[in-house]
């Protein structure tokens, strides 16, 4: 999980914890803080500059409010106040927390090759690690080379294209898979190649249309280029500016846990995400990545404990002691929409980055299971002679929030309070 948003997922939680201590500290419901601590787009700017973008990119506040409508959000908060009345040993807790991520885009080398039997090669540095760099690729390269009109139908191009790894001889320039954006940068490098091989093959396209007075297959079209000696190899590289080089993506969770005050344990009832891909160049990639990266975010938030002993050696050394989520501890509802926000001239395609954005989203599962606690501890002070002594409602709940964790900050002696409690009651009957 270090390796992922390395510093941003830290931060962002460091930033939620100071909004849960204001709401604790003023009394007022914390989704009430974090909706008035949005950015303005005029406050966005201030701290981002012109990696803000144009007014129209700003979602965030829009995001906020369709997860709100889109999770039933407020109805839901009643739902658990009214679940913890009526529940002793089990309490909720419900949180929503939004994500602002800036992305690099970077120098990007490529190259798009049409070989003699019409098949096309295509050479970028991204390295395909699951994260469907190389189907965007490819699709971007069909809908490039689609624009020429040959009759071909874009599934029939696509099962044309082939992706290879490129090394440092065939691209010398060659750049680092990482930052969430190598797919859209080595999308947009096959893009501008295939911009050079449609503008060579216009000419001979029209020239064959002229002469046979009908259709061009694909085939024909570059058998013919062959013939007259054309090029059918690009390399070219996408270089971004100052308008390109950066921007920001944005996202909202709501969490629904459940925790076992008697054991600690936690169960994530429910996740709603909505997120902001701009135009998605493959929706269903993208729907994958916003789901594996909240996964992963979830195990660095309540589950993946990094121990040494005294001699400074691992502890946790393998899955038996170090956990990773698995089937039973990921969200038993799991909903996600892509946003669709239209068109955004300074981005590949209108498109916007999905790989590490969404960790940081769940913090929500966090700040849901420290409102559970919470819930746990007011139970506990009602429970006491003295409703204030030993509890402090403005605790930090510890990363990562582990059964023993929880357990602890419930209270290892829930049950002897509960029966001291109960005892003084019936003696006061």
């Amino acid at each position: 999980t270090s390796v992922r948003a390395p510093g941003d997922v830290q931060g962002s939680y460091i930033a939620e914890a100071i909004i849960e201590k204001v709401a604790s500290y003023l009394s007022i419901d914390v989704d009430v803080i974090r909706k008035v601590n949005l950015h303005t787009y005029e406050s966005l700017r201030l701290f981002h500059s012109n990696k803000a973008g144009e007014p129209t990119e700003y979602t965030l506040p829009l995001l906020w409010d369709k997860l709100a409508e889109f999770s039933g959000f407020n109805q839901r908060i009643k739902g658990v106040d009214e679940f913890n009345a009526l529940n002793r040993w089990r309490k909720r807790g419900i949180s929503r927390v939004p994500a602002v991520y800036g992305v690099p885009m970077r120098f990007t080398p490529g190259r798009v090759s049409v070989l003699s039997d019409g098949s096309i090669v295509v050479e970028v540095p991204g390295i395909e690690i699951g994260q469907g760099l190389w189907t965007k690729v490819k699709q971007m390269v069909a809908y490039s080379l689609g624009l020429i009109q040959c009759g071909t139908t874009s599934d029939e191009l696509l099962d044309k294209i082939r992706v290879i790894q490129a090394d440092t001889l065939s691209l010398v320039q060659g750049s680092v898979t990482g930052g969430s954006t190598t797919s859209e940068a080595s999308s947009e490098a096959a893009r501008i190649c295939c911009d050079g091989l449609v503008e060579r093959l216009l000419p001979v396209h029209a020239a064959l249309v002229e002469k046979t007075g009908g259709p061009v297959t694909w085939e024909s079209l570059i058998s013919q280029a062959y013939q007259q000696s054309i090029n059918m190899s690009v390399s070219n590289v996408y270089t971004p500016d100052i308008s390109t080089g950066y921007y920001l993506n944005y996202g909202v969770a709501a969490s629904e846990v459940e925790v076992n005050i008697l054991t600690g344990e936690t169960t994530i009832l429910r996740t709603d995400i909505i997120y902001d891909c701009g135009k998605s160049l493959n929706p269903a990639v993208d729907l994958g990545q916003i789901e594996g990266a909240f996964v992963q975010g979830l195990g660095f938030f309540m589950l993946e404990e990094y121990l040494m002993n005294s001699d400074g050696l691992i502890v946790t050394d393998s899955t038996w002691t170090y956990k990773i989520p698995t089937v039973d501890t990921i969200p038993r509802q799991f909903n996600v929409e892509i946003l669709n926000s239209g068109h955004h001239k300074n981005r590949v395609l209108s498109s916007k980055a999905s790989g590490e954005p969404p960790l940081l989203l769940a913090a929500s599962v966090h700040c849901a299971v420290r409102a559970a606690v919470k819930e746990a501890k007011k139970q506990i002070q009602t429970w006491s002679n003295n409703s204030r002594e030993g509890i402090d409602l403005s605790f930090d709940l510890p990363v990562p929030a582990t059964m023993p964790v929880v357990k602890e900050f419930c209270g290892l002696d829930v049950v002897e309070k509960y029966l001291e409690w109960n005892i003084h009651q019936k003696k006061n009957i």
